[in-house]
């Protein structure tokens, strides 16, 4: 015969909750991974495993154009800039990725 739940022991409802909760996936803990964008080669950033080349060059983006004292931000040319990198580093796959940004875009003051 079926209970209702008003006729269950507080001690079976708690169990329940407790095992529905140790049921539920916890979540996957990340290490924190930190990359030293100055000594990174066009060929690492071309084939970087753990973020990809776009993201990394949107950071390039913002380290240059803040060295530059420039706040602004055209999203039409950021992804035509990353483009410019990409391109130059297929090239230049030894080239540290911070001498290619300078060729790419000028050099920062």
């Amino acid at each position: 015969m079926i209970r209702s739940i008003k006729s269950m022991p507080v001690t079976l409802i708690i169990l329940l909750v407790t095992f529905a909760f140790a049921l539920e996936p916890a979540p996957v803990a990340q290490a924190e991974v930190t990359l030293d964008v100055s000594k990174l080669t066009c060929e690492q950033f071309l084939g970087y495993k753990l973020t990809t080349s776009e993201k990394i060059a949107t950071w390039l983006s913002g380290y240059h154009n803040g060295k530059r004292g420039n706040t602004s931000l055209g999203v039409h040319g950021l992804i035509a800039n990353a483009k410019k990198l990409r391109s130059y580093c297929t090239r230049n796959s030894q080239t540290l990725v911070m001498d290619a940004v300078g060729t790419v875009l000028g050099k920062a003051q």
